[in-house]
């Protein structure tokens, strides 16, 4: 009894604090279409914001927190990683200029679990049936969701831009596998990835605008839905284990949708959620396969938020 007693503040934290990071990252789908759906800030100038407020409150957590932060220009993986969340973050903004919150968080999602599947296949992995089964209904969900076809679909040119986006941010999860310190290593892909927006900027300089409501709402995804979020993510993991943490993440395009729904008057369209029950229902199936075939004394922890699949890597490290 009294081992309960003492074990329950514990759990409540941490599912309060996995509660708040899932709303967190849904919640990034959610502000940028605020903004840019709103016309209250270019896509350009929402990326840097956003790119910069983020390094700002990953660099001051990173010192609060006693630990090392190196300024030198990132190399290797880390010069990757800093690369592919330029890439991510920019179309991720201008998607957002032309799709709904719903939808676009579904393709994100289902574009980050394809890529990191889809690198696990080519790295060596040799995926049983219930892993093709999985890829292949997760990528026909997606196909449904953007295929021309009878009934309506979220324009083409913006839902290429996300898949591009997931992708992106599928290269930038791998990338920051094995990182010894997280957060600092975030940090330095947010610092180092801002000369690739400004430059952005600087092309699409004729197109800039920016009210203060669109500014704030930049610096909050940045800032607040994703810097501080991530911190919050990795100290709600040490009271996870790995099936659970992976198995939540797939709640983020759900919360997303239902987020748009309340917040932005958006519709639920009887083939987005045909699509969206393909997505997670063949992601779930990749992750079902992997829980079965890690089974070991030892659970590990994802590295990244959006990374489901890549829970059982033997690569990974306990976090």
């Amino acid at each position: 009894m009294a081992a309960s007693r003492s074990t329950f503040p514990h759990v409540a934290e941490t599912a309060l604090l996995t509660s708040l990071a899932l709303v967190a990252f849904a919640s990034n789908s959610i502000l940028t279409r605020m903004a840019l759906g709103s016309e209250l800030i270019d896509a350009a100038t929402f990326t840097t914001a956003r790119l910069a407020a983020g390094a700002l409150v990953l660099s001051v957590l990173v010192r609060m927190r006693g630990q090392l932060f190196s300024w030198s220009p990132p190399r290797g993986r880390a010069l990757v990683g800093a690369l592919a969340l330029a890439t991510y973050a920019a179309p991720f903004s201008f998607a957002y200029v032309r799709i709904g919150a719903a939808a676009g968080a579904l393709l994100l999602f289902g574009a980050v679990q394809i890529t990191m599947i889809g690198w696990g296949i080519v790295s060596g992995e040799r995926p049983r049936a219930r892993t093709w089964l999985g890829l292949a209904l997760a990528a026909a969900g997606l196909a449904w969701l953007t295929l021309p076809s009878v009934g309506t679909r979220p324009d083409p040119i913006g839902s290429a831009l996300m898949v591009a986006a997931g992708c992106a941010w599928g290269v930038y999860s791998l990338a920051g596998k094995g990182a010894p310190n997280f957060l600092e290593s975030n940090a330095r892909s947010f610092i180092w990835a801002l000369p690739a927006t400004m430059f952005l900027n600087v092309i699409a300089s004729s197109g800039v605008r920016a009210s203060g409501r669109g500014l704030l709402l930049a610096v909050i995804a940045g800032g607040v839905t994703s810097g501080l979020g991530y911190a919050i993510w990795y100290r709600a993991l040490r009271g996870l284990t790995a099936t659970t943490a992976a198995v939540l993440q797939l709640s983020v395009p759900v919360i997303a949708a239902g987020g748009a729904v309340a917040v932005l008057d958006e519709t639920l369209s009887p083939r987005l959620m045909v699509a969206a029950a393909a997505v997670i229902g063949g992601v779930s199936l990749v992750l079902s396969q992997r829980v079965r075939a890690a089974r070991a004394p030892v659970d590990r922890i994802p590295v990244d938020p959006h990374a489901a699949t890549a829970a059982f890597d033997s690569r990974d490290t306990e976090r």
